[in-house]
């Protein structure tokens, strides 16, 4: 099975949990766009909402270049909460996995995501963000492919 999930361009629902330090699991859902340039660029939005949650939602503007057949790639990212961001990205053959780091951040904040599929339809993301060397957020969702009808 090869990946759907970033490497075609598309819409996906996400749903799960955001958890913070000391707080309980707070439900989230996001819409995500993945759309290809044909110099092997992509972008990718994320919007993430909080249901029945006074806080105030997340966005993500992803820019990255990954080369048809080639496992690695790097991006840069404008982050609502985190500011300019840059990272990198693997494709490794049940998953996709990547890292960044916010762009002069004093507090040292990293992130990651690991996104494993479950069919061509489905994906599993599990996420966190890290201060220095204490984790301070972190995030659980199904990913499901929005078909062209809905």
């Amino acid at each position: 099975m090869s990946h759907t999930f970033l490497m075609e361009a598309g819409r996906w629902r996400l749903q799960g949990s955001w958890l913070e330090r000391d707080g309980m699991p707070i439900p989230v859902k996001g819409k995500i766009l993945v759309a290809w340039s044909k110099d092997d660029w992509y972008t990718m939005v994320t919007k993430l909402e909080f249901p029945g949650s006074e806080r105030e939602g997340v966005s993500y503007q992803y820019r990255g270049r990954l080369n048809m057949g080639d496992r690695q790639y790097t991006f840069v990212l404008q982050h609502s909460l985190l500011g300019k961001v840059e990272g990198e990205g693997w494709v490794a053959p049940e998953s996709i996995v990547q890292r960044y780091w916010v762009l002069g951040d004093r507090q040292r904040r990293t992130g990651f995501e690991t996104l494993y599929q479950l069919s061509d339809n489905e994906y599993y993301m599990s996420s966190g963000v890290m201060a220095g060397h204490y984790l301070t957020s972190a995030m659980e969702a199904r990913l499901a492919r929005v078909k062209h009808n809905e």
